[in-house]
């Protein structure tokens, strides 16, 4: 009975830590001009090799939401 008991929670607590590893994040920044340091209307944000992304809204903000771990690299 202890090994059953043992089994099943090491089974348990495996799921979880992959159920964390693989929760999705939200990214948010701003976007500004090389040029003129202001903040860029429209344009198109997007989470490279995925078709995930966004555009900016009038002051240049964006955010994406649900990208995956394995999509994120700092």
């Amino acid at each position: 009975m202890k090994r059953k008991l043992t089994l099943l929670l090491t089974c348990l607590l495996a799921s979880i830590s992959l159920t964390i590893a693989q929760t999705s994040k939200k990214v948010t920044g701003i976007v500004f001009s090389e040029e003129d340091n202001q903040p860029v209307i429209g344009a198109s944000v997007v989470i490279k090799g995925t078709s995930i992304g966004t555009t900016t809204d009038l002051d240049g903000k964006f955010v994406i939401s649900n990208v995956p771990s394995s999509s994120r690299t700092w």
